[in-house]
């Protein structure tokens, strides 16, 4: 029997042992990529002298996804059906008449569990939390001969997950992303004592003025025994870690989530994203002389979306400077490590974030935590993304899901928004588009939401016959890209604004391959119709056919990109009314709808690619978002810029600092002051005329007392290149067993071609292996050159040959 235990028990103590009670199952996992006949083929014996008979099991470890490198393999449609994982147990419940509970913090997408042959749970959702009670299945196991003879004494555990296409299912397969299978967010093996804690709601308020906080504590208690009495005990702690007052009560209901503390406190440390200052709330219940404790945190603040204006949090006006986040990563697709979710976070509180749009579905509760942390605002929302409505089986998921999703994130301090959908405007799913019951639906989330957690907005993204419901509503911008030229942004957003009661905007950029730049990289912009709006409209996504646009028709350089955040970023300086904005999205992300673009299968949107390799867009928001002086040359990654011979090419530089100096080839350029509102690069940039060679560049910025430096090499090509004509292909470096190579495309008289876009394919044969399959532009097995170039690299034992080719190009070789 399922039982509906999320955020369990993340601290346990008790009186009687001091045995561990909650641990990630992480290791001794076995796992095969297809469908089994049944359950026993999982757990029936291998008979000695013969050969296991298929399918193969494959030794992983958790967190786990079906689709680590499949999802951004040029060659192949991702894997969507069944996976089974299976291993065997210790359990040592060290309480007398305890509970064996398995904690799932996320699994994708309908799971079943197994206890040997019997069938304990099934959940369907890829992205909540749930809990399975494992305790009467342990015991009839037990009772089983092979318990002792086949299993020795452990407990075989199998668990079936699957992420099969069905559309009575959200999210939608329509999604510009994966819907990935596995087991990929950990997984708890907890134990419990009879009675113990299930969930805690510390709801955390204060006046706009910080003098007055209020807070009360509910709590859900798990009592599968029927206990009849227990103590309780509330202890909170302030952010110095002050214990600061306690309370204890007999109880002998309980029934539902019942009220058992409300508290006031005179100036309570504020949560800000400046300070994010918490507050522990520690709810201890003791039944029979064990105790069992979870603790949570809390912070105090408060927020507004002025009617017809900004956003305010504490009282005073707080621009949102946002991104967006997908559970998404090279090598290991939606099975992030705690590590990995720690620097990516890290990373977005480094370019100067203060709020977050987590799409489209609920995440890790370790993403959360973080948030709270750092000082970073979210939006979190569910899964209803693209396709229509579907039916009762379809709306109940919704529904279950915005409940799990705002109970068991219902304390953290960092949450805004609870998002009730994305693109609901757009159809193809089912055989109806009733915009009436997609409006009727709306409205039941937005009630249930309110019902639930009065103490927070509503929001959608892009669906306007639906904009009148929820609390926030952000209309679909993407000035410069989809439709329209960047400059046409602040217009468009004020033309929407007007629209709304409350408006924010969510999503906003373009798509930028990594090393690619361009010396005119907006020349697409001459081709683009003005005042035909800033919207994205069905077929905009296509890089064939329809209006000319720049996401069809430009160059998709890093250089393009810089340009559009640099100007969205200064425009945002000036919008007092504006509440704030997200970049769509933070780091690049797989997608299946994308399979021809310069690394295919991935949406290169993000300001860092797939594998955190920060992109120049990473620096200009950094400029405007951060206070912690930094300086950063335009072109890290740009080796060779091109032009006539002694013609002034721009040198851009991305700074904090309030003025900085350039030196070429140890020459001064001069100083230049910043000024935000001087495009490009805030005034930062110099006029330097260039000739045939090479040159070192440096900047030195100055902001106080305080100096920052920043240094690149460019090469200068004055040569003129005609038609690509052949592939080089060489080792450029070898460090620890590691090789980086570089195809180059030139003409026939050995001139890099330097707009050169050409899709190249490597591949291999030997001993050695390719870093591919990584959805980045320098480990992919299919990539579009960036200026006539690309690299990737290669593990490198005994002897390997190593092959690029190119349509209508000769194959060229290289051997390691």
């Amino acid at each position: 029997m399922l039982k509906r235990i999320c955020f369990v028990l993340l601290v346990l103590t008790f009186k009687l042992s001091s045995a561990q009670t909650s641990k990630r199952l992480l290791n001794d996992w076995e796992f095969v990529k297809q469908d089994l006949g049944g359950i026993w083929e999982a757990v029936r014996p291998v008979k000695l002298g013969q050969p296991e008979e298929l399918p193969f099991w494959q030794k992983v470890s958790l967190p786990h996804c079906f689709n680590a490198t499949d999802a951004v393999d040029p060659d192949v449609n991702y894997y969507q059906g069944p996976g089974w994982y299976r291993t065997n147990l210790t359990v040592e419940n060290p309480y007398a008449n305890g509970r064996t509970l398995l904690h799932f913090e996320g699994a994708g997408q309908k799971t079943s569990v197994y206890i040997y042959t019997i069938k304990v749970a099934e959940h369907v959702g890829g992205y909540d939390e749930w809990t399975v009670d494992l305790t009467k299945a342990i015991a009839d196991f037990k009772k089983l001969p092979v318990f002792t003879t086949q299993f020795k004494g452990k407990i075989p555990l199998v668990i079936r997950c699957d992420n099969s296409r069905d559309l009575e299912m959200i999210p939608s397969n329509l999604s510009d992303f994966n819907v990935y299978g596995g087991i990929y967010r950990y997984l708890n093996l907890v134990y419990a004592p009879p009675l113990s804690v299930d969930k805690v709601f510390a709801k955390a308020s204060v006046d706009a003025k910080g003098s007055l906080g209020k807070l009360t504590v509910k709590a859900r208690l798990f009592n599968p025994e029927n206990i009849k009495t227990a103590d309780i005990s509330i202890n909170i702690v302030d952010p110095n870690g002050k214990s600061i007052a306690t309370f204890n009560k007999p109880i002998t209901t309980f029934n539902g989530d019942s009220l058992l503390w409300e508290t006031t406190l005179k100036t309570p440390k504020l949560w800000s994203t400046e300070l994010p200052q918490q507050y522990q709330v520690t709810f201890s219940v003791t039944a029979g002389g064990v105790t069992t404790t979870l603790t949570e945190k809390v912070g105090f603040r408060n927020f507004e979306f002025v009617k017809k204006g900004p956003f305010m949090l504490n009282g005073k006006r707080l621009l949102l400077r946002g991104t967006h986040r997908h559970e998404d990563h090279a090598g290991v697709a939606a099975a992030m490590t705690e590590e990995m979710i720690v620097t990516e976070m890290k990373l977005m509180k480094e370019m100067g974030v203060n709020f977050i749009r987590l799409g489209h579905y609920q995440q890790s509760r370790i993403v959360l935590n973080l948030c709270d942390s750092l000082g970073i605002l979210v939006w979190e929302e569910i899964p209803w993304c693209r396709g229509g409505l579907g039916g009762s089986v379809y709306q109940e998921q919704a529904k279950r899901m915005l409940t799990n999703i705002i109970e068991q994130h219902y304390n953290h301090p960092s949450i805004l928004i609870w998002g009730l959908g994305n693109e609901n405007d757009w159809p193809g799913d089912f055989t109806e588009f009733d915009q009436q019951k997609i409006r009727s639906f709306m409205k039941e989330l937005n009630d249930l939401s309110h019902r639930l957690d009065p103490s927070r907005s509503t929001a959608i993204r892009r669906c306007d016959f639906c904009r009148d419901i929820v609390d926030v509503y952000s209309p679909s911008i993407w000035a410069g890209w989809y439709r329209g030229i960047y400059t046409e942004y602040k217009d468009v957003s004020l033309e929407e604004f007007n629209k709304s009661d409350r408006f924010l905007h969510v999503e906003w950029g373009g798509d930028s391959h990594a090393r690619r730049h361009s010396e005119s990289p907006d020349n697409a912009l001459s081709k683009i119709k003005q005042g035909g709006g800033a919207d994205e409209r069905a077929g905009d996504a296509s890089l064939y056919g329809g209006a000319a646009r720049v996401s069809k028709d430009g160059d998709w350089s890093e250089s393009y990109i810089a340009n559009l955040i640099d100007w969205h970023l200064k425009e945002q300086e000036t919008m007092p009314w504006l509440s704030g904005t997200a970049y769509w999205p933070f780091k690049d992300f797989s997608t299946p709808i994308r399979p021809e673009n310069p690394v295919p299968y991935v949406n290169q949107k993000g300001v860092v690619e797939r594998d955190f390799t920060k992109k120049e867009a990473f620096y200009i928001f950094q400029s405007y978002w951060t206070s912690t002086p930094m300086v950063h040359i335009y072109g890290h990654t740009w080796p060779v810029r091109w032009g006539e011979p002694g013609e002034a090419k721009m040198v851009k530089v991305y700074s904090n600092c309030d003025d900085a100096e350039l030196f070429v080839n140890g020459k001064s350029y001069g100083v230049n002051k910043r000024n935000s509102q001087d495009f490009p690069a805030a005034g930062l940039r110099w006029l330097v005329p260039m000739d045939k060679g090479k040159y070192s560049f440096k900047v030195v910025g100055k902001k106080g007392k305080v100096t920052v430096v920043d240094e690149i090499q460019q090469e200068y090509q004055t040569e003129k290149w005609s038609t690509p004509a052949k592939l080089t292909l060489t080792k450029i470096e070898e460090k620890n067993g590691m090789a980086t190579l570089e195809v180059k495309l030139l003409d026939a008289n050995g001139i890099l071609c330097l707009d050169a876009i050409n899709l190249v394919e490597f591949d291999l044969i030997g001993d050695g292996e390719l870093i591919k399959d990584q959805g980045t532009s320098s480990a992919s097995s299919k990539v579009q050159l960036y200026n006539g170039r690309a690299i990737i690299k290669m593990k490198v034992k005994g002897k390997s040959v190593v092959s690029v080719k190119s349509k209508d190009l000769r194959t060229v070789f290289l051997e390691i």
